[in-house]
């Protein structure tokens, strides 16, 4: 697997404000549902959604690359030097986890649901 750079996240307190900024500075339609997916009019980019968490972190934009095993490339993170920040947690689509890297900042890991 290539691993490659799939989707982005905007973390915010206020997921309102923060999509409204977002609409009216770059156009972004934004679902105003509990994911805040981001339409951006174009099919060049990656996906993208807006989070309110309700806890700490609340400010923090992550990408997340895309893996066939989450589990696995956490253990090898750990193994060069990062930290599992949160380990693997299934959602609908898939799983996903974030990890620190050697200086700190955080990145998200992704492994779709197959579809049938």
């Amino acid at each position: 697997m290539s691993h490659p750079v799939v989707h982005f996240e905007i973390g915010c307190k206020d997921k309102s404000t923060v999509s409204d900024f977002y609409s009216r500075v770059f156009g972004w339609k934004i679902d105003p549902g509990p994911m805040g997916m981001i339409e951006t009019g174009s099919a060049a980019g990656i996906p993208g959604h807006i989070a309110a968490l309700g806890h700490e972190p609340h400010q923090f934009t992550h990408f997340y690359i895309e893996t066939d095993d989450v589990a696995a490339s956490l253990a090898k993170v750990e193994a060069e030097g990062g930290k599992t920040l949160v380990p693997p947690v299934e959602i609908p689509h898939g799983t996903f986890a974030w990890f620190a890297d050697v200086e700190g900042n955080t990145v998200g890991l992704w492994k779709p649901k197959p579809t049938s």
